[in-house]
């Protein structure tokens, strides 16, 4: 159902940045046609704007990638050390423990091990996410 939803969205902003393009680009010949002396002038500074908010929403693209990437790494890294940590502690405690605490503690850290994977899931997700909604959102300023 995601899927379904996801292809939806990502088709209808394709779509909608074509449409974008298009009355962007019609906009631009009809200033340049109809305003006599200064519509090249004002036609080439529409392009320029539009050129502008381009690197604008791609640098903010950028940088939600940045931060989702750094708000993952801690996470991920406490996991990733709790993960270890249990299975180290079920080593170390298996010569001297009873079996079942040794099942327990390397039990945990399958846990810890399932939420790691969860985790970097989710934030790959995220990314290609963002970066889906950037690449939408461009394809309609090829058309200027």
């Amino acid at each position: 159902m995601l899927t379904i939803f996801v292809g939806l969205l990502s088709l209808e902003g394709t779509l909608s940045s074509s449409v974008d393009g298009l009355t962007a680009k019609t906009a631009k010949a009809a200033v340049s046609n109809f305003i006599p002396v200064v519509g090249k002038v004002l036609g080439d500074s529409i392009d320029t704007v539009l050129g502008c908010a381009s690197i604008l929403k791609n640098a903010v693209g950028i940088v939600g990638v940045v931060i989702i990437i750094g708000i993952c790494v801690m996470p991920i890294l406490k996991l990733a050390a709790l993960t270890i940590i249990y299975h180290l502690g079920a080593a170390l405690c298996q010569p001297i423990a009873d079996e079942k605490i040794v099942k327990l503690l390397e039990q945990m850290g399958g846990t810890f091990k399932v939420l790691l994977a969860i985790t970097c899931s989710v934030a790959v997700m995220l990314m290609i996410g963002i970066t889906l909604v950037i690449k939408i959102s461009n394809s309609g300023l090829m058309y200027r």
